[in-house]
């Protein structure tokens, strides 16, 4: 099985790239983050057409997360946490992987930029309700899967230059602090589980030329419970969306699971 995530940046803008990309990597499951557009308006047909069930908690012009499936994922929900602002970060659902029913967690984090604003503070408080739900789920159900955008840079050999970011809402201390306090209530960083010193990114800036200089960040993430560990099977960034025409700033991450 492959699952697949990728923050497309808005679906219907990048819908040529995300159907050349299915259609080339063929994944079973498909988190799709900032998809920019309400339930109504997301190409369900367009998708249907190609083999995939939408899945979607939309939101107008902004944020916004949805699964594509090739087969049926029970028990979708949009309501993991309670946020205040309402803003469309989060939906689940459940799938089997071997005998093991597992949670699938699709996150849109925010971003908080600039620090010390009411963008800060929402994503700070945002990260702790998120906390909060994750510490309880894990006592019902020992499978989860949690990926997506995260907007944090976990370590230093995550990002080009971590001096740069130092006092960025990516990478400050007291957010990567959050990160790890995920990563310590059961999960591994699968990138890191496989990978313990590769430089990789999942993020470059439409500035700059940051693609073309390899100014990345590792920003996007897939956490597993230690309970699943035997069933990964590898990860991948796969690199190449982000060289297309009219790309995404993100690029989408593969996992393969037995």
């Amino acid at each position: 099985m492959k699952i697949v995530s990728w923050n497309v940046n808005s679906v219907r803008a990048r819908i040529e790239n995300i159907l050349q990309y299915i259609k080339n990597s063929k994944p079973d499951v498909l988190f799709l983050q900032e998809i920019k557009t309400q339930n109504e308006n997301f190409p369900s047909q367009t998708f249907t057409e190609n083999g995939y069930n939408s899945y979607v908690f939309g939101q107008k012009s902004y944020n916004g997360v949805a699964f594509l499936s090739k087969s049926k994922i029970e028990n979708i929900k949009t309501d993991f946490i309670k946020d205040k602002l309402q803003q469309s970060r989060v939906i689940t659902g459940e799938i089997l992987i071997g005998k093991k029913k597992t949670k699938l967690i699709n996150i849109y984090v925010p971003n908080g930029n600039p620090v010390d604003t009411e963008k800060y503070e929402y994503k700070k408080n945002w990260l702790t309700l998120f906390l909060k739900r994750i510490k309880k789920e894990i006592k019902i159900n020992p499978n989860l899967i949690i990926s997506g955008d995260f907007n944090i840079i976990p370590e230093e050999i995550d990002v080009y230059d971590y001096k740069r970011y130092e006092d960025d809402a990516l990478f400050r201390l007291e957010i990567r602090k959050k990160y790890r306090e995920l990563i310590n209530l059961g999960f591994s960083d699968l990138y890191r589980y496989f990978n313990k010193s590769k430089q990789e990114y999942t993020f470059w800036d439409y500035f700059a030329g940051s693609w073309q200089k390899n100014y990345g960040l590792r920003i996007d993430h897939f956490l597993a419970s230690h309970n699943l560990l035997d069933n990964i099977k590898s990860i991948n960034i796969n690199k190449t969306p982000r060289s297309k025409t009219k790309p995404s700033d993100h690029t989408p991450i593969e996992l393969e699971i037995s």
